[in-house]
Formats: structure tokens, C-alpha cells, sequence
């Protein structure tokens, strides 16, 4: 259907459509009209509002056969674009800055590839809202995605990797997500009389450091985790005593036991600032995304269309659990399968990460992406089609 050059040609032209037109959770209707109108051209059947703004489609081969899902993330982030490129965004406020544009790109080219050469099987195509916020992948699971499939396999693109590489792991890839708020309640006052005051500001700030003692003092250095507190408000005026103050962060982690002591330092530390300095502390914390379990078999499979996509010096590891969060975990809770990173830094952006407004990656990516989850479709149902037999 494609020459090499018309497809790379082709799914570059999709990501900078959705690049200069990002939504986000919940909200990609535009996205989502693109999404079915190329899968209209395909020729491929699809269901539409899954999830709200989500895109299910699928192709059988042959056979009906054993189902093996494959997914895309669409969402964007509430970020100011200042990559300066021509399809740069063109929605104040809103921007693509983790490579979800190229995602949907390449489950597309996927399904382009195994439509013009259908496995042995069927396939499914998820393409899923709300992966930066809002669970879409629970969302997606409660609308039947998952309803009959055997494997899932997804990737994300990444700048810590070059093009032309494809990092496969076994076992825990991403970590867990949970947040924080920790409200605190003192008494205001005038700043030049602070021993009638109890100052939330300090108490604050007393927090915030204490708080990096739990993972410096507490927990097994061999166990990855990280705890950021992202957000500090407080105060209204340079003379006066803040008698609020307000605290948000983020729990990383990678084990459950891990998890559970951070949870329950945190805890204690804010209820002895709350005595040590007569105020009042409210700690609320919430369950994230569970971290992101590769399953030992379909990382097996996942190799093997790797390395028939880039080759063996292609094929690469992640060298540790990442800290960052992905809903994809909601799916191997579920079935097995595998998440893999994409090879993508670009010339001169080394140092951009993801979620920053400069973010960029290297377009080369799109078509091995593609190439990689039409490979892993096929291994995974020649597989499954032996098995069956």
C-alpha cells in the first residue's frame, strides 16, 4: 500500500496534525476525528466514544483467531509550547511534550502495516484518552478493550535512547504514582510580633525538608523511590505571619513494602510537626497508577519482533525502573503483556525530558515504532494461533 518513503512520509504527517492541535485528557474529540478518518481510508473497522473520546478498532486476518491488543496514549499536557516549530502548537496552554502525537502515529502505521498483510488472528488497536490524568486506561478496560485478548503490547517514545534502539525489559518497568496534600493550619499574625503567631510558613518549610529525610534515612538505598513535593502556597503580604499553608507532592516507588513505609513516614512526621509547633496538620494521600509489570513470556515475544525490526544491536535494556507513572499498568493487571521504549532523542535536544515545553524527538522513530507492534502483533498470534492448534 506504502513505498518506505510515502509511509514515513505519511505518519509524519499525522503527528504534526495532532502536534499543532493537541487536547487534553478527556477532551480529544479533534484527535480522535483524525484517528477515524485514517482508519476510514484503511479500510479498518473501529468504535468511537469508547471512554468518553477513545478509538477501539480491529482487523482480522485469515481466521478468527486468538486477539492481541495494541495501544496509544492521545492526550497532551496543560504546557506553553516554546519548541518554535512550524506545527508547533496552536492552542494556548496546551502542548504534546510527551510524545503521545508520535504515539498515535505509530499504532496508525501499525494498523496500515497489518492490514495490507493481515496475521494469523485478530488485532486491536486502543487508542486511548487520559493517560496523563484520569485513568483512560481504566476507562478503556471497563468499555470492553481488553474483552477476548490474549497479549497487550504498547510503547512510548524516549529521549534516553537513540533511534534505531528498542529497550525490552522483564518485570517492573515504571513505578508506583501516588500524591499528597498536606494542609497546615497555624495562627496569623503581625510579622514584627511572631511570638503571637505560629507560623505556617515555617512549619511549611520545616515539612518539606523533614520529608526528604524519609528517603535519605528510612528506606533500603537498593530500593528505587523518590519523593518531590511539587507545590508550596502560602501567605498573602511580606508582614504578615501566614496562618495557612498548603503542601502537594508526589510518592515514587517500587515495591509495595517500600510504598506502605513511605506512606506511613510521612504520616508520622506530619502529625509530630502538627505537636512540636501547636498547629493543626491535615494529610491526605492518594493511590496513583500501580506501577507498569512487563510479563516475562510477552517480553520474550516483544525481543523477537525487536529484533526483526532493528536488529540485535538494536535490541537494548532499560538499565532501572523508571519513577515515572503510565497507565498502561491497568492492562498487565489484567493480561500479559509488554511495554517497550522507543529509541527518539533528537540532535541538540540530549537534555530536553519530557514534560518540558522544548520537547522534541526524532521523527525516524515513527516508522520503527510502527514496524515494532506490527512485528509484535504477528509474533504474539503465531504463537497463540500454535498453541491454539
Amino acid at each position: 500500500m506504502f513505498s518506505e518513503e510515502s509511509f514515513f512520509k505519511w505518519l509524519v504527517s499525522i503527528r504534526r496534525r495532532l502536534h499543532a492541535h493537541p487536547e487534553l485528557a478527556y477532551q480529544e474529540e479533534q484527535t480522535a476525528r483524525l484517528i477515524t478518518e485514517e482508519l476510514k481510508k484503511l479500510g479498518i473497522s473501529f468504535r468511537e466514544g469508547v471512554a468518553r473520546t477513545g478509538v477501539i478498532a480491529e482487523i482480522k486476518g485469515a481466521e478468527e483467531g486468538p486477539c492481541v491488543a495494541l495501544r496509544a496514549d492521545m492526550d497532551a499536557l496543560p504546557l506553553q509550547e516554546e519548541t518554535g516549530l512550524p506545527f508547533a502548537s496552536q492552542i494556548p496552554g496546551v502542548m504534546h511534550a510527551c510524545g503521545h502525537d508520535g504515539h498515535v502515529a505509530i499504532l496508525l502505521g501499525a494498523a496500515a502495516l497489518l492490514k495490507d498483510s493481515p496475521p494469523p488472528g485478530r488485532v486491536r488497536f486502543l487508542f486511548q484518552p487520559a493517560e496523563e490524568k484520569g485513568a483512560g486506561a481504566l476507562a478503556m478496560i471497563k468499555e470492553g478493550a481488553l474483552e477476548g485478548v490474549s497479549f497487550i503490547f504498547g510503547g512510548h517514545i524516549d529521549r534516553h535512547f537513540r533511534v534505531g534502539e528498542i529497550a525490552v525489559n522483564e518485570g517492573l518497568i515504571c513505578a508506583y504514582t501516588d500524591s499528597f496534600t498536606i494542609r497546615i493550619k497555624g495562627k496569623g499574625g503581625h510579622a514584627a510580633w511572631p511570638h503571637e503567631a505560629v507560623d505556617a510558613v515555617v512549619i511549611g518549610s520545616l515539612l518539606v525538608m523533614n520529608i526528604q529525610t524519609i528517603i535519605s534515612r528510612e528506606i533500603n538505598p537498593a530500593h528505587p523511590c523518590v519523593i518531590t513535593v511539587g507545590k508550596f502556597q502560602a501567605g498573602n503580604a511580606h508582614n504578615v505571619i501566614a496562618e495557612q499553608a498548603l503542601l502537594e507532592g508526589t510518592i515514587r516507588s517500587t515495591d509495595a513494602e517500600t510504598r506502605k513505609r513511605i506512606m506511613e513516614s510521612l504520616n508520622r512526621i506530619s502529625l509530630a510537626m502538627a505537636e512540636a509547633h501547636r498547629a493543626e496538620i491535615e494529610l491526605e494521600i492518594r493511590e496513583g497508577y500501580p506501577p507498569v509489570i512487563n510479563h516475562p513470556f510477552a517480553a520474550k515475544l516483544a525481543k523477537e519482533a525487536a529484533l526483526k525490526v532493528v536488529g540485535k544491536e538494536g535490541l537494548v535494556t532499560q538499565p532501572h525502573p523508571s519513577l515515572g507513572g503510565e497507565d498502561f499498568a491497568f492492562y498487565l493487571q489484567k493480561v500479559p503483556g509488554c511495554f517497550v521504549r522507543f529509541g527518539a532523542v533528537k540532535k541538540g535536544l540530549e537534555n530536553i525530558p519530557a514534560h518540558s515545553p522544548k520537547f522534541d524527538f526524532d521523527e525516524r522513530v515513527l516508522s520503527i515504532g510502527a514496524r515494532f507492534l506490527a512485528e509484535v502483533a504477528r509474533v504474539s498470534l503465531k504463537y497463540l494461533s500454535g498453541v491454539k492448534k
